[in-house]
């Protein structure tokens, strides 16, 4: 028998105040309506609306308590959506943010690509996107030119109407989005040639938006009012601009520091040098490394790393150095090299033309 209890994530003496909680809860994560791309999403969402029907209602949930068999029909028969189903219940559903709002505009996602420099420093960033705005010709209202929308007749400029459904809570009277007028209140009975009585159409925009210092992949500004406009000059959606750093070569992000990878010569390690490291803003930074260098060593570059989100600064450029150690070397380099160990009193292996001739 299933754990409608665990199902839920509440205990055996739960109050239904807990359940409706954890069951709205669980619907909004785990409804198809939410998850479009993940198949086992309604499967899911059947198990936590079953334990809601069983525990939701005193007699079933007693039954269900003392080992009882219960039999389910479908509980998805009356509702198309999570909408439909929460606002059944509670009265509200589920905000996808790029749906056409009621009464609203559209909000809007696009994704604007940066450089690792321009997510250091900020950047104004021109983008292109088509979004939804009011039909020129008939100015949104839908209708052809000289005639006028009439009121619905169905809910009677009301937007909506009553219905009742049957409910996993038993029979209940719920309001619902008109049918006929889509919950505008009025109807197009001469429709405009240009938008087909859609109030609205296509339109392609251009836009500058700011990208602040130290964004990062996958961050999304949100700009009030720059999505679609609504029809009958209703307030525009928003726009969301996800940011996708493209990657630099050269460096590594480690939250606001960045990490440069620096090679040097096995005597530069040794002696000490004085190299010329990248900048993330262009250009490069003298960095002096001193004699005895390890591989593995890091040095600092203060303040030349990604700049600080909506604060003040930059962090480091972090510049790790890693020793070239030669593979091959020609006859002058190894007489050296052995005449370096012989004064550090090293014991390197004999050359490898020493062991042919040993064998």
């Amino acid at each position: 028998m299933k754990d409608y209890y665990e199902i839920l994530g509440v205990l055996p003496d739960a109050t239904p105040d807990d359940i409706k909680k954890a069951f709205r809860y669980l619907a909004r994560q785990t409804h198809p309506d939410a998850n479009p791309d993940d198949p086992a999403a309604e499967s899911r969402f059947r198990e936590i609306a079953e334990a809601y029907e069983v525990l939701s209602d005193p007699d079933k949930r007693a039954r269900y308590d003392r080992g009882e068999t219960l039999e389910f029909g479908d509980l998805f028969a009356n509702f198309g959506s999570l909408n439909d189903l929460l606002g059944s219940f509670f009265g509200g559903g589920f905000s996808d943010p790029f749906v056409k709002r009621s009464g609203g505009g559209q909000d809007l996602l696009v994704e604007s690509r940066v450089t690792l420099a321009e997510a250091a420093l900020g950047v104004d960033k021109e983008l292109t996107f088509h979004a939804p705005r009011a039909c020129s010709e008939c100015h949104g209202s839908g209708a052809k030119d000289g005639t006028e929308p009439v009121t619905c007749g169905r809910c009677h400029g009301q937007g909506s109407v009553q219905v009742a459904r049957r409910t996993m809570l038993g029979t209940m009277s719920v309001v619902q989005t008109c049918s006929q007028c889509g919950g505008r209140g009025e109807v197009v009975e001469s429709l405009c040639p240009s938008c087909g009585g859609q109030r609205l159409v296509e339109a392609k925009r251009t836009l500058t938006v700011h990208i602040p210092a130290g964004i990062d992949s996958g961050s999304r500004l949100r700009l009030r009012g720059e999505g679609g406009e609504g029809p009958g000059g209703t307030r525009p959606g928003d726009l969301y601009v996800q940011v996708a750093v493209e990657p630099d070569p050269r460096f590594v992000r480690s939250g606001f520091d960045l990490r440069h990878r620096l090679t040097v010569g096995v005597t530069e390690a040794a002696l000490g040098t004085e190299v010329a490291v990248p900048l993330v803003e262009g250009g490069t930074v003298s960095l002096e490394i001193p004699p005895g260098t390890q591989p593995g060593t890091t040095v600092k570059v203060p303040r030349a790393g990604i700049g600080r989100l909506n604060s003040r600064g930059r962090g480091d450029l972090i510049v790790e150095i890693d020793v070239d150690i030669p593979r091959e070397l020609s006859e002058e380099e190894e007489q050296l090299m052995r005449k370096l160990a012989e004064l550090r009193a090293e014991n390197p292996a004999a050359s490898r033309g020493r062991r042919r001739r040993r064998r």
